[in-house]
């Protein structure tokens, strides 16, 4: 009888499991065991999605299941030089540094906080605080339908720990970079992060996932969000791994009533990446708002699966994705917006746009609306195509270089989704980096 490759994965997983449970795991909460064994148990049912299943039809993770990942070991600690343009440039500030998903200290700052004010590893609030974890983790995660959330829960040990007290404004952007390495066997790695604004509170987050180029490995992120009433969170997650890796994550927000999330996703990385993003309004007046930028070339796959759901009256929420696909790559972008019965006075708009820069590449756009109240005004709109060969000759009629002309129309696509970053230095830092892909992929920008 022939093994399939996905169940070969998934039994090397519970072996992975087995030695997870056998190295000290056991000195954790019991209500923590408890979450990892039926999360794995749900796992196991699950199993890897396939392109069967609806919301993965236009997403393969069979490259996945073919590579034997393993638990890190000896981590490779990166260097400085390595480090330093992952990293905002502001002297003061958190700054939470993690490789293969385990805290490194010596490479983290954390200055004198705020009295209440909590941010530190997870691992450190499981042993400090774990009341107050239990509280939260898992609570807006569900796994029952979501195979990498649940195996995610299964491994969690280890991630950023954010908690900030009633009517306390963090000023400086908090930072937490996960850094990836791999030796002579490709490493996965299961972070897990969760912040916890309470009533009128305010921070900035920075969330950056990064590798050595050319290296194998396997990032599967959770990030849960609470906000209460009154909360205001402005969040960036910029993901730039590894060519040769793959990254899977889950980001689930909860706001009370009058509260402000920002997600503005920034993808560059990975040779498969997967961003599944669960939003729930359920607290009147609140307000969310989703971006994101994904540029690819060469075979990968970005994936943007987003839900915004409409609990309550009387919430707005935003979502605007652009991206920009090279050579052979391609964009999945699957976007549902779902109006609860009684949500009235809802105010919704989402838009998809891609800009092909090959004949080869591929986007797949799928908005959706899901509306069972009367009183809304939602609207949903996606695009796709190469670019505007009249903007490009007007352009050439003013003496620009037709490659020029090219790069200036991508990065003016680009820069609708920079220009909704609100730190400076972010801004800077990811123009630069686009500028970067611009000059491989259409031949720079013209001075």
């Amino acid at each position: 009888m022939t093994v399939t490759p996905v169940v070969d994965a998934t039994g090397r997983l519970v072996a992975q499991f087995d030695k997870f449970r056998s190295n000290g795991v056991s000195a954790a909460p019991a209500w923590l065991n408890r979450l990892r064994e039926e999360a794995f148990q749900r796992f196991t049912e699950l199993g890897f999605p396939t392109t069967r299943q609806e919301n993965w039809r236009l997403t393969s993770v069979k490259a996945i299941t073919q590579q034997a990942f393993v638990l890190p070991h000896d981590a490779q600690m990166p260097t400085p030089e390595q480090l330093d343009p992952l990293l905002l440039p502001i002297e003061s500030g958190v700054r939470l540094v993690f490789v293969n998903g385990s805290f490194v200290e010596r490479l983290s700052t954390i200055p004198e906080l705020a009295p209440g004010v909590k941010i530190m590893s997870l691992a450190a609030a499981l042993d400090e605080d774990a009341d107050l974890v239990e509280q939260y983790l898992g609570r807006y995660n569900p796994v029952d339908d979501n195979p990498f959330a649940a195996l995610n829960t299964a491994f969690a040990s280890d991630g950023a720990f954010v908690y900030v007290p009633p009517n306390t404004v963090i000023e400086q952007p908090v930072q937490i970079l996960f850094f990836a390495t791999s030796g002579d066997e490709p490493v996965m790695s299961h972070s897990r992060n969760l912040v916890v604004l309470e009533r009128g509170a305010s921070i900035r987050l920075v969330e950056s996932y990064a590798g050595l180029p050319g290296r194998t490995y396997w990032t599967n992120a959770v990030t849960e969000i609470a906000l209460a009433d009154g909360a205001r969170a402005d969040c960036y997650r910029i993901q730039r791994e590894s060519d040769r890796a793959y990254h899977v994550a889950t980001t689930n927000s909860h706001q009370g009533r009058d509260s402000w999330y920002a997600l503005t996703a920034l993808v560059f990385g990975a040779a498969l990446s997967r961003h599944d993003i669960w939003m729930a309004l359920e607290g009147e007046g609140g307000e969310g708002t989703l971006n994101g930028l994904y540029m690819a070339s060469g075979t990968q796959h970005v994936d943007h699966s987003t839900v915004i759901e409409h609990a309550v009256p009387h919430c707005d929420s935003h979502e605007h994705f652009n991206g920009i696909l090279d050579e052979r790559s391609r964009g999945v972008f699957n976007g549902r917006i779902i109006v609860r019965r009684g949500a009235q006075k809802t105010d919704a708009k989402q838009t998809n746009n891609n800009l092909l820069l090959s004949e080869n590449a591929r986007a797949d756009s799928q908005p959706q609306l899901e509306i069972y109240a009367d009183d809304v005004r939602c609207t949903h709109g996606a695009t796709l195509g190469p670019l505007d060969d009249s903007a490009t000759f007007y352009l050439q009629s003013r003496g620009i270089s037709a490659d020029a002309a090219r790069s200036l129309l991508t990065y003016g696509f680009s820069v609708e989704i920079l220009n909704r970053v609100k730190i400076p230095e972010l801004r800077d830092q990811m123009d630069l980096l686009v500028r970067a892909r611009l000059e491989n992929a259409v031949g720079g920008l013209a001075a």
